[in-house]
């Protein structure tokens, strides 16, 4: 039988498509649960022991509990996500028509793995910005929730080479096949969007389509795989599913230290952004809720910094791409990631303060370093403790796919990671 963590992490992954719905899905949760919500735009008053939260260009979010605690005594304990996942965008002007075809233009977002989107049903989903009939502008996401494109392979009988390790072209070969062109019909991509913004949102008033951020995506639910239902497959698992579980632990905690949820989009493509980690958001909202200066320094210091980010679990066909002493396995626990370049932050404070916080709770970790003749990817852990000066920790649940259209995880280090991350956002001590 299905958890109840599963079946809401797979609900989850469903109605967040793009990052805009997973924000809006957490900050809806949120509200619900009784976080009060900030505007940047409004003077704030912060009020001990109050809940709140706050979202930047609607892909990023940050929700935190003040607490009772004096700040510069207690610190501060923040998990760290991303909402963006690899994807194929849509680009500006996506209408292309070829033969008989209606075809979308894409760019790749992101280091996607790109043969698996081949032959898969995909929708659309994403945030359009329209004009309304009083002659202001607005903006609402969409999600098609239908299959209504995809991108054909071409027959092994015309590409005899394709399992041979052939390059893929994105521009050439990733368009989407949206539909059979009638004799003389031209295409009108933003008429089609602006029929459904009214059909999802009937009273927006909309008179045009200005602009768009739309994103193809899967179809197929997440799902529980395996004999005995051990792993989820699903898309934007990385990083999601940290998200997810840095949600529900923020939403389950005693409430008795103050607690700080940040996910932030971007990460996928170097994070530079207004709302990316290596922009503002962060460190604007702990200023304008702990003050600047001498406070804000004290309380920093005596913070820290869960960065939640999927590690690469070990995968069983290529055992030769791992270092054997460092190579997590799924549902094995958290992987602690580490990297002498600092693509990772984590340092032997952090990881031995996480160990023991595990370790109380009877939880398994793991540790997972690259190769040393391979590189690894990178995380918000970096850029945020270069930002703000907190200690931090690098941690993930261990992948299979990372960045394919489906990704691959076990179900009890979904327990596992909500956990510690409770554990964590309860904890009474920090490390010095």
């Amino acid at each position: 039988m299905t958890d109840t963590v599963s079946r809401d992490l797979i609900e989850f992954l469903t109605a967040a498509p793009t990052p805009f719905h997973a924000v809006a899905r957490m900050k809806g949760v949120l509200l619900e649960a009784g976080f009060v919500e900030l505007d940047e735009g409004d003077s704030w008053n912060i009020e001990p022991g109050r809940r709140y939260v706050v979202t930047r260009n609607d892909s990023s979010i940050i929700a935190f509990n003040t607490s009772q605690q004096e700040p510069t005594k207690s610190g501060l304990r923040l998990v760290g996500a991303h909402t963006d996942s690899p994807c194929l965008k849509l680009k500006p002007q996506p209408e292309l028509q070829r033969l008989h075809y209606a075809q979308l233009g894409v760019e790749v977002y992101g280091g996607a793995l790109l043969h698996p989107w081949f032959d898969r049903d995909l929708t659309l989903a994403g945030r359009i910005s329209f004009l309304k009939a009083n002659g202001t502008l607005g903006n609402a996401l969409i999600n098609f929730q239908r299959a209504i494109a995809i991108v054909p392979s071409l027959a092994i009988h015309l590409d005899r080479e394709a399992n041979n390790g052939r390059a893929l072209n994105a521009q050439k070969e990733l368009p989407l096949l949206l539909h059979n062109l009638q004799a003389n019909e031209k295409f009108d991509f933003r008429q089609a969007l602006l029929k459904q913004l009214l059909h999802e949102h009937p009273a927006c008033d909309a008179e045009s389509v200005l602009d768009f951020e739309i994103c193809a995506c899967d179809t197929q639910p997440a799902a529980l795989v395996g004999l005995k239902q051990e792993y989820i497959a699903g898309a934007r698992l990385d990083n999601l599913l940290s998200c997810f579980a840095g949600l529900q632990a923020l939403l389950k905690c005693d409430n008795h230290q103050p607690a700080v949820l940040v996910c932030t989009d971007h990460e996928e493509v170097g994070s530079v952004s207004a709302c990316g980690a290596q922009g503002s958001f962060l460190n604007s909202v702990l200023q304008r809720w702990l003050g600047s200066g001498e406070t804000l320094a004290r309380t920093l210091h005596r913070s820290l910094l869960i960065s939640a980010d999927n590690a690469h679990g070990i995968h069983p066909n290529y055992p030769e791409k791992h270092d054997e002493k460092h190579a997590p396995h799924l549902n094995g626990g958290p992987a602690i990631k580490i990297n002498a370049n600092q693509r990772y932050a984590s340092n032997t404070t952090t990881q031995a303060f996480f160990r023991l916080l595990c370790e109380q709770q009877h939880i398994p970790v793991q540790t997972f370093i690259a190769r040393a003749d391979m590189g690894c990817g990178s995380t918000i852990g970096p850029l945020t403790a270069a930002g703000t000066g907190i200690k931090t920790i690098d941690i993930g649940v261990p992948t299979f796919a990372m960045h394919s259209i489906r990704e691959l995880a076990g179900i009890e280090d979904i327990h596992h990671l909500l956990n510690a991350m409770k554990a964590f956002f309860d904890c009474t001590y920090l490390p010095d």
